[in-house]
């Protein structure tokens, strides 16, 4: 039984992505690219999809099919695999919230108060996590944005009470037009703010998490393994494997030390693993 590939349009993204996957597979596996109008008569063999547009396309030409999808993140693909469970999976390409928290915790170590902030829609996201950082030492209180004028009077509590701001992936409230304004609030107050992924990194959130290409892959292809054999994928989930993105220049700016990209990790991983396990997925 083949297994069949939806791509993101991006080409060198697809294929770097159709290598390890391919690696990861082996030999007895064909991994083929598929197109909407072939993916449509697909009926029993996996279709793995990359990023949020190719899951959306092939759902929309075919919704019998059993879909894993890579580079999609919690809040989008819950509620489907939710809706039909072993048929709709995935390998999420961000960080749990625990671990993005205990980034800052590793580069903050007398750090114990977090700020977050939240539509009234979106507030549920970080409900598992302050229920979780107890346990770690830490803290959190929740800010709710009430409308678009509210955003910067609501930061301004809000950062008032954290030491430090997690910024989890809610385009409501962090997206290309509010990121800079919330950038500079944070910073004119010396609070550094951690996440929702790499790409704020390099915008100028101090650090985040990130699940490697690599441990992406491989997680795929044991949930395609567990297919052939079950005919049911496991649930959605993170990597175990992590890595941070940091950004040197704004550390500087604040007079942060940093370790190394490899000693934060390390230092999350002794946080978790001293707490009786994982807990955080």
């Amino acid at each position: 039984m083949p297994v069949y590939l939806a791509g993101s349009g991006n080409v060198t993204l697809d294929k770097h992505i159709q290598n390890l996957l391919k690696q990861n597979l082996g030999s007895q596996r064909d991994l083929i690219l598929v197109s909407d109008k072939q993916a449509a008569t697909i009926k029993n063999e996996p279709i793995v999809t990359i990023g949020p547009g190719a899951f959306s396309r092939i759902r929309q030409v075919n919704r019998k099919a059993a879909v894993l999808a890579m580079l999609t993140g919690q809040d989008f693909l819950n509620g489907f695999a939710n809706r039909s469970s072993g048929r709709i999976s995935g390998v999420y390409y961000d960080v749990p919230l625990l671990r993005q928290a205990l980034i800052g915790k590793a580069i903050l170590p007398q750090a114990t108060r977090i700020a977050l902030l939240a539509t009234t829609s979106s507030a549920e996201l970080y409900d598992l996590l302050i229920d979780q950082l107890p346990q770690y030492g830490l803290e959190a209180r929740l800010f709710i944005v009430k409308d678009d004028k509210q955003l910067i009077p609501t930061l301004i509590r809000a950062l008032s009470y954290g030491d430090f701001l997690l910024a989890a992936p809610d385009s409501a409230i962090y997206n290309p037009r509010t990121i800079k304004h919330i950038l500079l609030t944070a910073y004119r107050r010396n609070r550094i703010v951690i996440g929702p992924s790499q790409a704020y990194v390099k915008a100028g959130a101090l650090a985040s998490g990130y699940a490697p290409f690599p441990a992406m892959t491989e997680m795929a292809a044991d949930y395609l393994h567990e297919f052939f054999e079950t005919g049911q994928f496991p649930g959605p989930d993170y990597p175990a494997d992590f890595k941070v993105e940091i950004n040197q220049q704004v550390a500087r700016s604040l007079n942060i030390p940093l370790g190394s990209k490899e000693q934060i990790v390390k230092s999350v991983q002794s946080l978790i693993e001293n707490k009786g396990g994982q807990g955080d997925e």
